[in-house]
């Protein structure tokens, strides 16, 4: 069974691996993070890690039982109660209800643990796969998200008030 982990430095290699078996398919729906950002990779995982631990943000893993990476879940800009939400899953488990348990999952922590009262989560308008994700967890439409907030992509924010 997947398990959703606070994400650490021992993640490094398999978050790594999920990066690059996946990069086309999410290139389909969100814009590819670049050739730089693998070039950099340890420089950037370690930034994430730095501010993680400062609380800005932070970032879960869903994790097979063989180690690897299934899915990334994270929690941007936490202020005032409010955090921005961001994942992506692997291939081989999209379409399987795996992206709404665990989004699910995160705001069910991101309340309890993390003290946050509203999340926030933007996609493009030609990300079908990720709406039904949001609406299933219960967030709502709540106004145009620009392209500079989705990679150039044109799209909506979605929000979600959390139960304490």
């Amino acid at each position: 069974m997947p398990e959703l982990k606070r994400l650490h430095a021992d993640h490094a290699p398999a978050v790594l691996a999920f990066e690059l078996a996946n990069r086309t398919y999410f290139a389909a729906s969100i814009s590819d993070r670049g050739d730089d950002f693998f070039d950099q990779f340890t420089d950037r995982y370690n930034a994430s890690l730095a501010e993680q631990e400062d609380g800005s943000c932070v970032f879960y893993v869903l994790v097979a039982e063989d180690g690897s990476v299934l899915g990334r879940f994270n929690l941007y800009d936490l202020e005032d109660g409010t955090a921005r939400l961001g994942y992506r899953v692997a291939q081989q488990v999209a379409g399987r209800g795996v992206a709404t348990a665990t989004v699910r999952e995160l705001c069910q922590l991101a309340a309890a643990r993390h003290g946050l009262r509203t999340l926030r989560a933007a996609t493009s308008h030609d990300n079908a796969a990720s709406q039904k994700v949001l609406a299933k967890a219960g967030f709502v439409p709540v106004g145009p998200a620009a392209p500079a907030d989705l990679g150039g992509r044109s799209g909506t924010w979605y929000q979600l008030d959390l139960q304490p």
